[in-house]
């Protein structure tokens, strides 16, 4: 980056029309008696950087969740742009089966916090779905896999391709992760703390690889969208993301983050002042859906 900070929140629309990535109208979430969310309003375009945050238990990863289409909404709709159809139209993710689910997930790329490696090699985790999904050989894996180990900062060599994934430091398993999620060229990034227990060093590289991920050109040609669930402040101030709270079940704030930041809301202020602490700990179990509910 040329500096410390860089603004990745701005309207896109601002010099026209740009179109819808995420439509998200009253969604409302409730296991048992605990309500999640409450009625959920949110609109992400084309090519924004979106940054959701809120106290433990407020419902991110369960809107999270509800994007990516692991959990059904008990109201309102959730809408994703289907970039198989020309212009990519939004559709309704109630009106999908699981094979058309499946199929607008190729255009998604996915960072989860704990990095959910599969057991073996770097190789292994970078070809499964090139093979599976896309079904490319093994010159055109190695090719693209070399390719997003150098976007993320890894050796390419063969012999750090047939490391084992246990062998890897948690910054290397970070950049793996997100090595993995760029393999198949998407036009949605998703991060789910994607900062967490990691040093400060290693944590400022991959808000460096967050930035430079989200502009990098896409095969298509369409400006990628980032959508990240974070309590890293530090990633907040770096990137500039338009910004999202969420707070008992519905959105308190939504705005740039420097608005969010000098907000003297009470209800912000002390959320603003814990961030470090949520950051510093691990995944709180109030945040995930009950057993049976993941998706």
């Amino acid at each position: 980056m040329p500096d410390d900070t860089t603004t990745m929140g701005d309207d896109p629309a601002k010099d026209g029309p740009t179109p819808v990535e995420i439509q998200i109208d009253g969604l409302c979430k409730a296991f048992g008696d605990h309500r999640v969310l409450s009625g959920i309003d949110v609109m992400v375009r084309r090519g924004e950087m979106l940054a959701i945050v809120g106290g433990s238990g407020c419902g991110k990863t369960v809107l999270l969740n509800h994007i990516l289409g692991r959990l059904e909404p008990d109201q309102g709709r959730v809408r994703v742009a289907d970039h198989d159809l020309e212009d990519a139209p939004l559709v309704d993710l109630a009106d999908l089966d699981t094979v058309e689910g499946d199929r607008l997930h190729i255009h998604w790329g996915m960072v989860f916090q704990r990095n959910a490696l599969f057991s073996g090699s770097v190789l292994d985790n970078l070809a499964l779905w090139l093979v599976e999904v896309r079904g490319l050989g093994e010159a055109e894996v190695l090719t693209i896999a070399k390719r997003v180990l150098a976007d993320v900062d890894l050796e390419t060599t063969e012999a750090f391709m047939a490391t084992d994934v246990n062998e890897l430091s948690g910054g290397m398993a970070k950049r793996l992760a997100l090595a993995r999620a760029l393999a198949m060229d998407p036009e949605v990034l998703f991060y789910d703390e994607p900062t967490t227990g990691l040093d400060p060093t290693t944590a400022s590289n991959i808000h460096e690889l967050i930035a430079r991920m989200h502009v990098a050109p896409t095969r298509s040609g369409k400006a990628r969208t980032t959508l990240i669930v974070t309590h890293d402040k530090d990633l907040l101030r770096r990137l500039q993301p338009r910004t999202v709270m969420l707070h008992e079940g519905q959105v308190f704030f939504d705005g740039p983050f420097a608005d969010f930041e000098a907000s003297d809301s009470p209800i912000i202020r002390p959320y603003f002042d814990l961030m470090p602490v949520l950051h510093g700990r691990s995944l709180d179990p109030r945040d995930l859906p009950p057993p049976g509910h993941e998706g």
